[in-house]
């Protein structure tokens, strides 16, 4: 069997008074991809953050390959192999698109320039391009490619299909599942609930800050009365 990528155990995390996760634990175990569902509002970006130690979390443990991560910082957790691809793509407006990339740059392994300009040749062609003048599609490709340039052994995605064109989606998900082949960890935070069980082998739902669901994608792939228990889609 393979081993835990990332473990959650008993995590509560609060904005302020504001209680946002109970208890919330869950496995991705190393070369799978977890996509982490629920509605609005259901605490889905607070864990990525927790993972990612942008925020706190009041108590329960967060481990990455056995290790405990949750007192780190952000810097020293991403050291560690956590990349963080974050909602609203957050790419550095006045870097060109080289720019942001080789900032990142971290660690030998598969993920160099020249592997993230094969991923997506549109970077490769805008590269010497301010990221504030790419269209939200590019920039979405350049924030994934600066995650994969740490040569991160698990990576985070918080809502990437947000706000994008159709043809730019299935671009996005051509790559997500490349990343999925290569063995990489993933942890998928969508909206698009097509596109997040397409890609999965295990989902997590969030139901108010608590896990409601954590099964196999297969066994509710296409089940409707699921998908309106879980996440309102009908």
């Amino acid at each position: 069997m393979a081993r835990e990528a990332l473990a959650l155990s008993g995590v509560n995390a609060f904005y302020g008074d504001s209680h946002v996760l109970h208890d919330v634990s869950f496995t991705l175990h190393e070369g799978s991809l977890l996509a982490l569902l629920g509605r609005n509002g259901a605490g889905k970006t607070t864990c990525i953050h927790c993972i990612s130690g942008l925020i706190a979390r009041r108590n329960g443990s967060v481990a990455l390959f056995g290790q405990p991560i949750a007192e780190l910082p952000p810097e020293a957790i991403a050291r560690r192999g956590i990349g963080l691809v974050p909602q609203g793509r957050r790419v550095f407006p006045s870097l060109t698109v080289r720019e942001n990339l080789t900032v990142a740059a971290r660690g030998r392994g598969q993920w160099d320039l020249p592997a993230v300009y094969d991923a997506f040749p549109r970077l490769r062609e805008r590269e010497g391009q301010a990221a504030w003048s790419l269209s939200g599609g590019e920039q979405q490709m350049l924030a994934i490619g600066r995650a994969l340039m740490i040569n991160p052994r698990v990576l985070l995605l918080d809502e990437p299909s947000e706000g994008l064109a159709p043809q730019i989606v299935a671009e996005v998900a051509r790559v997500l599942g490349r990343l999925r082949a290569s063995g990489l960890s993933i942890v998928l935070v969508e909206q698009n609930t097509k596109l997040a069980l397409g890609l999965a082998d295990v989902v997590v739902t969030l139901n108010s800050g608590r896990v409601a669901y954590e099964g196999a994608a297969e066994a509710v792939r296409g089940d409707a009365s699921f998908l309106a228990q879980h996440l309102g889609v009908y």
